[in-house]
Formats: structure tokens, sequence, C-alpha cells
């Protein structure tokens, strides 16, 4: 992945001018490569001092505000002071959040042109530049994370409320003794600093009796944002439930600020069947936000909506790959979205592809409400699998910490995400045995060789050739091939995102 891309994609407007000029420094470093380099070394200098520089000085500023800020604050402010306040304190914390990431990003950039630098000279450039990149203050980023950390303390010391009173319990009729059985969530209801478990009832079946689906509420001892998480929405895709249990069972909800509401099962028919589609095979994904008055699926969608999610501020639904398919670790959100694009690299995924949720998704259905919502695709189906399930619950970690719900830092990877600007499926035209040859997550250049169809008896039928360079989002593993039949999930990296953009159902 060409990383002057990357940077493009992941670089805050308003600051585009102070980061590290990758590109340029590589078209010095080649027009230079014969010889001595002193050339590139002289750009070098100019660009790291460049960043250095504004990082000092959004330091020094971000510094002075937080002083200010903790000078003026005090219990008994008015109701509009405090309104102020709140505001320019958000400010701050963005601003600091913006500095990480733009030291993170001009890090990373140091360190590959180095590389770069060394590979086309010949010469160890890095041992003479490398030094002096570590004896600058960006590249010390300890002072501004012990500066957010501060601003993240006062933060919840000053706008942490009493903990909520205990209600007397949500109103309902109770159809299982243990459980009680809802037609709402009334997440005011539930008591503060507790974990509850209800049904919620969504539709009926053919008895008369309620198809309900599992929810957990945990409230924190103090008020904060809603976060929902939803698992298992194609009722076979089942490495979501894991992480919601140990996320439930993880939190400290003496710390906690806010409430999360997770849904380990969404899909309750499909699940039963051990299939993707709701009882009819009608795909619930398709048909949001469904209707009051419509057709099975279309009612339980609509209830879904209407008695669970709409009560979200934050919207986390976590998918696998289809049946006779794997993904990697990636999330599809809308990277135009601020909220989103943030929700996205928090959760530490191996690849972001850009798509606005399309029509008839959760996600998008969501997100027309306002609700910021980002799909986390978690590995393969109908298994759990550790290791995805492991990365995906400390990215949902990170985004509760960024949202100031729990006092966890977060969880810097030790890779950047590939950066879809979009994707597409490619698709085979004859039948046969199909053989996928890359593996997820892997590069492949334009006419590289991607699959091949043999027929029955051995012969090759057809290749197939990647239409340009991408990366393996996912992929066919089922061999058994029909003409038509999915190939691979191609993630592309463009200069830029799209406006809009609405890939479909990927």
């Amino acid at each position: 992945m060409k990383f002057e891309q990357h940077l493009a994609l992941i670089t805050i407007p308003s600051w585009s001018k102070y980061y590290l000029n990758y590109k340029h420094l590589k078209q010095v470093l080649y027009a230079n490569a014969s010889v001595s380099g002193e050339e590139f070394q002289v750009q070098f200098e100019r660009e790291i001092t460049k960043v250095n520089q504004h990082y000092c000085e959004q330091e020094e500023s971000a510094q002075a505000q937080l002083d200010s800020l903790q000078a003026q604050w005090h219990a008994d402010m008015e109701a509009g002071d405090k309104e102020v306040w709140k505001a320019k304190f958000t400010q701050l914390l963005q601003q600091l959040e913006h500095l990480a990431d733009y030291t993170q990003a001009c890090v990373t950039g140091c360190r590959k042109i180095l590389k770069k630098a060394d590979k086309v000279s010949g010469q160890t450039v890095s041992r003479t530049l490398g030094p002096m990149v570590a004896s600058l203050r960006f590249a010390k980023p300890e002072a501004n994370e012990e500066l957010l950390r501060e601003a993240r303390a006062e933060w919840r010391k000053c706008i942490a409320v009493p903990a909520l009173t205990a209600p007397t319990g949500p109103t309902v009729q109770q159809i299982v003794p243990e459980i009680a059985t809802v037609t709402e969530l009334d997440l005011a209801g539930f008591p503060a600093g507790q974990v509850s478990r209800v049904w919620v009832a969504l539709a009926e079946d053919a008895l008369g009796l309620p198809i309900r689906v599992p929810v957990i509420v945990a409230r924190g001892a103090t008020a904060g944002p809603v976060v929902g998480i939803t698992a298992a929405l194609h009722g076979d895709e089942l490495n979501g439930i894991p992480v919601i249990h140990q996320l439930i069972g993880d939190v400290d909800l003496s710390t906690l600020h806010g409430t999360l509401v997770a849904v380990p099962v969404v899909n309750v028919p499909g699940f039963h069947l051990s299939q993707r589609g709701y009882a009819d095979g009608a795909d619930l994904n398709r048909v949001m936000p469904g209707k009051a008055d419509g057709s099975s699926p279309e009612v339980y969608a609509y209830n879904l909506i209407h008695r669970i999610t709409r009560h979200f501020e934050y919207h986390l639904d976590l998918h696998t790959a289809s049946r006779g398919r794997v993904n990697s670790l990636y999330v599809r959100a809308d990277l135009t979205d601020p909220r989103t694009a943030r929700m996205a690299r928090l959760q530490n995924p191996q690849i972001i592809v850009h798509n606005a949720g399309p029509g008839g998704s959760l996600r998008g259905a969501s997100m027309q409400r306002g609700i910021a919502a980002i799909c986390v695709e978690i590995g393969d189906p109908s298994r759990f699998q550790k290791y995805y399930s492991k990365n995906a619950l400390l990215g949902i970690t990170n985004i509760l910490s960024q949202l100031r719900m729990v006092p966890d830092e977060q969880c810097v990877p030790k890779f950047t995400p590939v950066i879809c600007s979009h994707s597409f499926w490619i698709y085979t035209r004859s039948g046969g045995i199909l053989i996928v040859h890359p593996e997820l997550a892997t590069w492949v250049r334009a006419g590289e060789v991607i699959a091949s169809v043999h027929s029955v008896f051995g012969d090759l039928v057809e290749e197939y050739f990647a239409p340009q360079d991408g990366v393996i989002v996912g992929k066919n593993i089922d061999p058994v091939c029909r003409s038509g039949n999915r190939i691979l999930h191609l993630g592309i990296v463009g200069d830029s995102l799209p406006g809009v953009l609405n890939n479909g159902h990927l």
C-alpha cells in the first residue's frame, strides 16, 4: 500500500500543511539516489522541524486551555455557563486526540521514509537521521498521552453525576419467572450500577407465543452515552456472542459512565436453525427498518428498531463472513462522518472499508436515525475464533475509552489498518471446482492470477486476474462453484474518499 495514499485519508484537513510531506521526500530521495543524498537530508530536517514546531504549538495551546478550564470550573456554576464549559472542554479533548493521531502518522512517516532511504541509497541513512527524529518532542508521545489522561480525568471529575436512584424495575408481563419478558426496552427502568437481563418480544410464532431476543443492559453508576452492540443478525454469524459475554463480564460498573445495551443474538429464528436468514430464509439485513404491517421479517425488523436500537447513541453491529467464505478482521463505516471514522480506527481492524450504510441494513437504519454506527466483521461463520474475538473486544474497549465511558487507556495497534476508499466482489463466469489463491489481508497486483476453475475431470477451465491493485478483504473457500459465485472481496486504496458511497451489501 502506498503510504502517501493512506496518509491522505487520515489527515486532519485543517492541519494538512503541517504533516510530514512524505510524497515530496520520496521524490527528493529518488531524484538524488545517485548522489550523496545531502539534499534529502536537508529536506528531511526541514520537514521534521515543521512537524515538531506544529506539535509544540498545539501542545502548549492545549496545556494553556486545560489550565484555564480547570480554573474556571466550580460545582455551583450556572447551567448555561456549565454548558459553555463542557463545549470548550469537548473541543480540547478533540484537539488532544487529533494531536495523538497526528504524531502517530508523522512518526510512522519518518520511519517509513528512512527505511526507504536506506534501501534506495544503499547507506544507513536511518542511523544518522533516526536519532535526530527521536530527540524531537513530537516523537515522544508520552507528554501528549499524559496531557490527554489529565484532561480525561478532569472531565470525569467535573462532569460525573451522582449515582442514579434505583428504580422499582420495569413494568412487564413476566412470562419466564427467572428473566422478565418485555415489549419495550425502558432503559430508565433498570437499576444503576447493575447488569440486568431481559427478553424483548419482537413478534409471535404460530402458537401465539412471543419470539424474544435476549438483551443485556449494563448501567453504570453515573450517566453517560448509550452504546449498543448487536450480534448474530445473521443467525450463523456467531463470533460476536463471546465478544459481548466477555465485555459485560469485564466491565466495572462502579467506573462505567453510561449504559451498554447488548443483544447477543438478534436473529433468534435463524439462530435456532443455524442459518443466515430469518425463519423463512429472508435476510434481515436487507429489510431494515422494516414495516409495522409488513411481512414476518419486516415486522421483526421494525420492532427490533422501535423497541431496542432506537435507544442507542452509538452502535456496533458485529458480523462474520457468510457460510463458505472467510473474512479478515475488518470494519465497514462511513469515513466521511467524523464519528464513525473515529470509531472505525479505534476498532483496530486489519482493514477499514469506506461504505455508507446500504439501504435495508441495520447499520444504515441506525445512521438514518442519527446514531453513529459501524459494522465490525469478525472472522468466519458458525464458529468461535478467540483471536478475532479478542481483537474485536480490544477495539470496542477503545471506543468506550474514547467516549469517556471507561477509564481504560486506548490500546494502540502495532500496525496501521489498510484504509480502502471502496471495495467490490469479483464473480466467476464458469462453473466447476474453484480455487482462490491469495490469503486474507494480503496484496495483489493488477493482472495477478487470483483464482482458477477446473472441470470435475481436472482440466483447467478458466483463470481469473486481479482487475487492479488491492487488498484481500474476504474470499470464498467453498470449492463447489456455479456461474456467478463470489471469488474474493477486493479492497481498493484510493487517493480520496467519495463524498457519498454506497457499495451495497458486501
